[in-house]
């Protein structure tokens, strides 16, 4: 900095004002350190800034996958938003089990970030005393946790409307399909089941176990068993709602292979209203990751800047909207299976 001052012809406050982008210094000056600093080849070293501001700089994202649509999607709206706040984003990938009882036993994101965002994990409460004592602000995203920021959709009132959506229809006959995976990892699977219960209490339509199957996501193959497993039923479903947009499209495909149509025999509803949704003209709930990465983004740098903060924001929680959107894939039931039966 003092080369850069030398070079400028200026003092190395002046450099250091400038530098940090403060209004104090004038176009003139600020055009003359630039000029300089470019000419050195000089970076600003965000650690020995540190140990000034006690700031790194920094936001930290523990996710459990990079891929995925919704995690994709997050990040590249969080990403430029920190970036127009000089902030620059560390990334934590933590896919199986080992890795996470590794980040949770040596916190390496202790010091070295000004805040955490945690995506998509069944926390422990030992892991989360441990993320309490990091001493920066902790933001849970895609996820409620009591006391806590988080930033998330209602994934019970998401999959309820879902569900009525089917029975306005009128189906009766509806089944869940629902994703299984690492343990301790969620994609808000038993919120979305539950919401689907809630909607069948609500319209008087019994509860039914079989209905309820799960499928590995990405898999054809298992999605193919799922759907084998309800079309053995003595009653086989006239709906099926699917707790991802991925799976909802792999059920589409083994449908039509076996030459059941949809939505004339079976209506699919997904959930996410990912890109493929609209390729596949997929009836889905829609939920945005990308607002919900953007406003993660935002509570964090407010907690972050805001140093006499009362404790109120570090409670706050921000639930971001679902839509049913109706496409080709859902349709009014068309009549018992029996009745197709008999006429064939």
């Amino acid at each position: 900095m003092a080369d850069v001052a030398e070079r400028a012809g200026v003092s190395t406050s002046t450099v250091s004002r400038t530098l940090r982008g403060l209004s104090t210094v004038s176009p003139e000056v600020r055009a003359r350190v630039e000029k300089a600093a470019r000419e050195l080849n000089f970076a600003v070293s965000r650690q020995a800034a540190s140990l000034v501001t006690g700031r790194t700089g920094t936001v930290a994202v523990l996710v459990p996958t990079l891929n995925s649509w919704f995690m994709g999607s997050a990040l590249s709206s969080l990403a430029p938003l920190l970036r127009a706040a000089g902030m620059q984003l560390n990334v934590y990938e933590i896919p199986a089990m080992a890795e996470r009882t590794s980040f949770f036993e040596h916190l390496p994101a202790r010091r070295n970030a000004d805040a955490l965002l945690v995506f998509c994990f069944d926390l422990t409460d030992e892991e989360t005393a441990r993320l309490d004592d990091l001493g920066m602000p902790v933001i849970y995203v895609s996820q409620h946790v009591d006391g806590r920021p988080s930033v998330y959709v209602d994934d019970v009132a998401g999959a309820l409307r879902g569900t009525r959506h089917l029975l306005n229809l009128g189906h009766r006959r509806i089944a869940f399909v629902q994703t299984v995976g690492v343990s301790g990892f969620s994609f808000s699977s038993n919120e979305r089941l539950l919401g689907y219960q809630q909607a069948l209490t609500e319209a008087g339509v019994p509860l039914d176990d079989d209905l309820v199957v799960s499928t590995w996501p990405g898999s054809k193959r298992a999605a193919a068993e799922s759907l084998g497993a309800l079309l053995s039923l003595r009653e086989p479903p006239t709906a099926v709602f699917a707790e991802q947009d991925e799976v909802a499209v792999a059920l589409i495909w083994n449908l039509r292979k076996t030459q059941i149509p949809v939505p004339e025999r079976i209506s699919v509803l997904g959930f996410d209203d990912q890109p493929l949704a609209d390729w596949f003209d997929l009836s889905t709930v829609a939920q945005s990751p990308s607002d919900m990465g953007r406003e993660a983004g935002e509570l964090a740098l407010k907690l972050i800047n805001d140093s006499g903060d009362t404790g109120q924001d570090h409670e706050r929680h921000v639930v971001l909207p679902t839509y049913v959107i109706p496409r080709a894939t859902t349709a009014p039931v068309a009549g018992s299976w029996e009745a197709e039966g008999d006429g064939a």
